[in-house]
């Protein structure tokens, strides 16, 4: 499998229910997980960066125990839309990654998405060592949600 552009994407998964959603840092990624329906994003967990092989299993579990079809990795481009380490790092992971297991992967605008998810978790009244263990999940459901609320929208869009 490659990497692939939105639409490629979405085609590709159609046979499959779900999809994750990944927001990779250096010592944590944030896990979310699609509806079979591919409508909404929820947070599911964090996993804790090790070696890439404990890493990619943990990641590996999800996506068979969930039957997942695909992976949205949240793009870490700078504010002013240009790419910079982080980009590198994220792309690093997804090549990595399919080494080990193949699955489509595509990568979608994370620009603000843990400032977005600071702020609700704050609005949920959550401490700060509390907001702090589900940001990452957080964030990662704000990238999927972004990317489903797209697709449903062009889906709507080819109706009319």
């Amino acid at each position: 499998m490659t990497i692939c552009n939105h639409v490629n994407f979405f085609s590709r998964i159609i046979n499959r229910n779900k999809i994750v959603g990944l927001d990779v840092g250096d010592k944590n990624i944030g896990v979310a997980i699609s509806d079979q329906g591919l409508k909404f994003a929820n947070p599911l967990s964090i996993i804790k960066r090790n070696k890439l092989k404990l890493t990619a299993q943990k990641l590996i579990s999800i996506i068979e125990n969930e039957e997942i079809g695909g992976l949205v990795l949240g793009w870490p481009i700078n504010m002013n839309g240009t790419q910079g380490p982080r980009c590198d790092s994220t792309r690093d992971f997804a090549y990595a990654f399919l080494r080990i297991y193949d699955i489509p992967i595509c990568f979608h605008d994370e620009r603000m998405s843990s400032v977005v998810a600071d702020k609700a978790l704050i609005k949920a009244n959550l401490s700060r060592k509390k907001r702090r263990a589900k940001q990452d999940a957080v964030a990662a459901s704000w990238v999927l949600q972004s990317l489903l609320d797209i697709y449903n929208n062009n889906k709507l869009e080819s109706l009319s």
